[in-house]
């Protein structure tokens, strides 16, 4: 189904050029003639995002802006102008446009303005939050992603999971390596049997030895009975070794002898018991370097290193912020008995330019909170954490535009960001005060308090 814009304006031949350009961009594009003192009825106005052309460079957006914020709720709107000034676009941002085009705007320059709403456009999916059928497509054993790289780890794991192969699962924290794990078991052919695991950064080496292969009685201080270990107890099942990078090169070279006999040892025993078992370990480090350090035996990585799995960090999968945000909230909302919650256009888009170091362990977490503090309710940017509010998109040297629309883009983000850090750094300097800060930089006083104001910093007083 086509998404619809709406195209308000009074010259015909500029609208009939906006609905060209956006149908070409796959958009139902219907035309309304409507000025700026006018107010069409809501019906008239069902649209996914709403583009205003304003008839001269004399005319004010804000009128408008207001009226259709207020009938058409989180629709986003898209202001085009002959007004180049920065005063007015900043204006009609305040005021609620989701953008401001400078008129005459070409074809690229439409396109990057869609691209940059495509989180507001998907965030106002009918429902609120509500996943849709296409998107529930995307669950995954439990795990949902819709980005390619999540797609290929969800294809590998078809693959792998009925073969009996080592694998070995890589990834940040918190990006889902054990729901992995869970779903390799879950399909593979010893799914009847027990899936237990051990983590490796809990215990000591002497102990965690006791844990992984068991113990006879006697065998140290506090050995009151003989225990059979994780190896032994999970027989016929699946054994996940979690964080495998923590293990001392002791206890390394014990595992590789089980790997290659398929037989352990108990802890003070002299007997070997035969162990079928299959073994998937995780790690948030890179073993490869490891190894060339000297900290990880070699032969032990080719062992796990069977069949790899890498989980890529949430940064990394543009587009399944949403989908899991989206997911969560309507998760929590159901569990505490609340009405619909949803997030804000502007709420999601901020969640989308956040890093989230914690990746979908810490996404999970705040929205969770976001659900205690404000279900029920819309939740807007300035109910996020501080953390998360005050995010902006820096480019890294692994996401380097490929086309002239994406270097645009990336040039005015990196832009905003120096700006909004130098005005931060100046104001620093000169203890909050504005007036010695724009001196203190060889701005004038008035054009350093408008640049605050475009980038959302509040000055104090004087």
């Amino acid at each position: 189904m086509f998404r619809k814009a709406l195209v308000l304006g009074e010259d015909a031949e500029s609208v009939q050029r906006y609905q060209r350009m956006l149908r070409a961009a796959g958009f139902d594009a219907q035309w309304r003639d409507w000025g700026t003192d006018q107010a069409p009825g809501s019906a008239e106005l069902d649209a996914d995002v709403i583009f205003v052309l304003l008839p001269s460079a004399d005319s004010n957006p804000v009128a408008a802006l207001r009226w259709l914020k207020a009938s058409q709720g989180t629709v986003p709107v898209v202001v085009v102008s002959r007004n180049r000034t920065v005063e007015t676009a900043v204006e009609a941002m305040r005021a609620g446009a989701a953008d401001y085009l400078f008129e005459p705007c070409s074809a690229e320059e439409l396109g990057a303005a869609l691209s940059r709403l495509e989180p507001s456009l998907s965030a106002a999916a009918p429902a609120g939050l509500a996943l849709s059928e296409s998107e529930a497509l995307r669950d995954f054993e439990g795990m949902l992603g819709r980005c390619s790289a999540m797609r290929d780890v969800f294809a590998l794991l078809e693959l792998i999971a009925p073969a009996e192969a080592t694998v070995l699962v890589t990834g940040e924290s918190g990006t889902g390596k054990e729901m992995v794990v869970r779903a390799v078991h879950r399909l593979s052919r010893r799914r009847d049997a027990p899936l237990l695991g051990c983590d490796c950064t809990a215990l000591a080496p002497t102990l965690l030895e006791s844990e992984l292969f068991g113990h006879v009685k006697g065998s140290f201080s506090g050995a009151i009975a003989t225990k059979k270990g994780l190896f032994e107890a999970a027989d016929h099942g699946t054994l996940l070794l979690d964080e495998v990078s923590n293990l001392s090169l002791e206890t390394q070279g014990k595992l590789l002898r089980v790997l290659e006999t398929r037989c352990i040892r108990r802890v003070g025993d002299t007997a070997e018991h035969d162990v079928d078992i299959r073994l998937i370990a995780t790690t948030n480090r890179n073993l490869g370097e490891m190894v060339k350090a000297g900290s990880f035996r070699a032969d032990l990585y080719y062992r796990l290193n069977v069949v790899p799995v890498t989980l890529p960090p949430l940064r990394e999968r543009s587009g399944d912020i949403r989908l899991l945000a989206t997911a969560f909230l309507e998760h929590f909302s159901r569990q505490m008995a609340l009405e619909s919650t949803v997030l804000s256009p502007q709420a999601m888009q901020q969640m989308e330019i956040y890093p989230w170091p914690g990746n979908v362990r810490e996404l999970r977490n705040i929205v969770q909170r976001l659900a205690v503090l404000y279900g029920g309710t819309q939740i807007e940017v300035s109910h996020l954490p501080i953390e998360v509010r005050e995010a902006r998109h820096t480019v890294s040297s692994t996401e380097l535009p490929r086309t002239w629309d994406e270097f645009k883009s990336f040039k005015r983000q990196i832009i905003e960001d120096l700006e909004r850090r130098f005005l931060a750094a100046a104001l620093d300097r000169c203890e909050q005060n504005v007036t010695h800060a724009a001196e203190s930089v060889g701005m004038q006083r008035p054009n350093f308090h408008a640049l605050l104001r475009q980038h959302g910093l509040k000055p104090p007083r004087g």
